[in-house]
């Protein structure tokens, strides 16, 4: 059998990443206005090509790392994106992953360096190539991950109100939820630690704020629990 590889096809491998943040009040997405040709100057998702040194994962961390300067936040790989013409320079594949950071940690000078600012996922702009594709599957994959698994609570800070982890909900499901069956399902659960401090913003009275217990949540896991909102 020969196995000469120079005889074979040569592709790009790209990485896109699909980056989302919670303001207290709605789900965002962090786009790029592409700086280069084709589509210059219009708004895309932000991402690179594969290094012969990395494995996707490293190469969409680094991605991630030039627009946001965060590191060791959720990720997930998503989904391979191949269609033949997608990319109307070279034939390239890409490889989208989507990420959940707390809005307020990144540094926004970066922001500002890479052309990038956030959209409301309701009212986001004409997208070059196929990331709103990616974008649509990045949302079913968070809907499903959020109503199984503890994952939503990366995109609030560490302390947080039940108001903003119901509206966070809220918004990533796209439906309003009852206040009392959600606050109870989710102390039922007994994942939160409820503490001291309030929230003096949002009233006269105050809003007790919470963390989430990732370690009591572990346990629980490995005793049988289930999250499910």
């Amino acid at each position: 059998m020969d196995n000469n590889y120079n005889q074979e096809d040569k592709v790009l491998v790209a990485v896109d990443c699909i980056i989302f943040g919670f303001d207290e009040e709605d789900l965002k997405l962090l786009l790029v206005k592409r700086g280069f040709e084709p589509e210059k100057g219009k708004w895309s998702l932000m991402g690179g090509f594969l290094r012969q040194s990395e494995i996707l994962d490293e190469a969409a961390n680094r991605v991630l790392f030039t627009l946001t300067g965060l590191n060791d936040v959720y990720m997930e790989q998503l989904y391979g994106f191949s269609k033949v013409d997608r990319d109307p320079v070279e034939r390239t594949i890409s490889m989208a992953y989507y990420a959940l950071i707390n809005i307020n940690d990144h540094n926004p000078k970066l922001l500002d360096e890479n052309s990038a600012q956030w959209f409301s996922v309701s009212e986001l702009p004409e997208l070059i190539f196929d990331h709103g594709e990616m974008i649509d599957k990045a949302l079913r994959r968070l809907r499903r991950r959020t109503s199984t698994n503890p994952v939503g609570f990366e995109l609030l800070p560490k302390k947080f109100t039940m108001r903003q982890l119901q509206k966070l909900y809220e918004v990533i499901l796209g439906e309003e939820l009852d206040k009392r069956n959600f606050q109870k399902k989710i102390k039922q659960m007994d994942v939160l630690v409820k503490l001291k401090e309030k929230d003096m913003t949002s009233s006269r009275k105050g809003s007790f704020l919470y963390e989430f217990d990732k370690e009591k949540y572990e346990e629980k896991v490995s005793d049988g629990f289930t999250f499910r909102v």
